[in-house]
């Protein structure tokens, strides 16, 4: 989006100049809350993955699919960590077709994303987003907005999709969701998203990351299926357990990429028994 057509969404102090990572993402899904160095970042991993568009796309539908799943369960209440740029489907707004009293809380650090969504929100009693950095867990929990519209006492829907995977191996994204899940009760579900280094086209992945990293300062850490599948310590795998998005639980009529079937984000959705 040029300068000229921002309007009043771009906070002061946002530097239009240098890719964001939520931004970038906005961009692949279609979005217009983005910037000509976002896009610039957009169009070089389609250059390297023409399939990137499809990828975050695919992402989405299975965010919205597990949540109407955990909806099913009797999840009336989510806590979306590194939601990012909101876009069509927000969580709330499917949480919301099934139980019109779910509340949500979303964390975000992207001055963009923050300011979007409050403008999104402004109206909700049962919705709300935090400027908050999933690497400090304890501060997301003791927020008094999360305290006042997530009951821990009763399950949690926690949601930390395609956000890991900006958590440096340093920064123990394994301890961080493990304080996370400390706090929620028996009964919540923990939903992931992680981007790999594994599946059909892994020399693919690994030149996507090494592009992205050469551009947008925060990081991507790609990790194996078996560092993912330790960030569901203490929760019990739903059926299909850990697969490639398009695979969780397709809906009967969803058109599926054939060459994402075994390629890009790994997800679960986790029990926390």
């Amino acid at each position: 989006m040029s300068t000229e057509s921002e309007g009043d969404w771009v906070p002061p102090g946002v530097d239009t100049k240098r890719a964001n990572v939520a931004r970038v993402y906005d961009y692949w899904l279609g979005g217009t809350h983005n910037f000509l160095a976002d896009q610039d970042v957009g169009r070089a991993i389609v250059a390297i993955e023409p399939l990137m568009r499809e990828l975050a796309k695919a992402n989405r539908a299975f965010l919205g699919r597990a949540v109407r799943f955990l909806a099913g369960q009797g999840i009336e209440q989510f806590l979306d960590l590194g939601s990012g740029i909101p876009t069509s489907g927000n969580v709330h707004e499917i949480a919301q077709l099934a139980n019109p009293a779910a509340r949500v809380v979303y964390a975000d650090i992207d001055p963009v994303a923050i300011a979007h969504s409050k403008a999104i929100l402004a109206t909700s009693d049962l919705a709300a987003i935090i400027d908050a950095d999933v690497r400090d867990p304890g501060k997301i929990l003791a927020n008094d907005v999360v305290g006042k519209l997530i009951d821990f006492t009763r399950p949690v829907g926690l949601i930390l999709m395609v956000v890991l995977h900006f958590v440096s191996d340093a920064e123990d994204p394994w301890h961080l969701v493990g304080t996370l899940r400390d706090a929620l009760p028996s009964g919540s579900y923990l939903v992931i998203g992680h981007a790999v280094s594994e599946g059909a086209k892994p020399a693919v992945a690994q030149a996507a990351e090494t592009a992205y990293n050469r551009s947008v300062a925060t990081q991507l850490h790609l990790r194996s299926s078996a560092d993912v599948k330790r960030l569901f310590d203490g929760f019990d795998l739903v059926e299909p357990g850990l697969v490639y998005a398009s695979r969780w639980r397709p809906d009967p009529d969803e058109e599926l990429v054939a060459e994402l079937a075994d390629y890009g984000t790994l997800v679960g959705v986790g029990r926390k028994p």
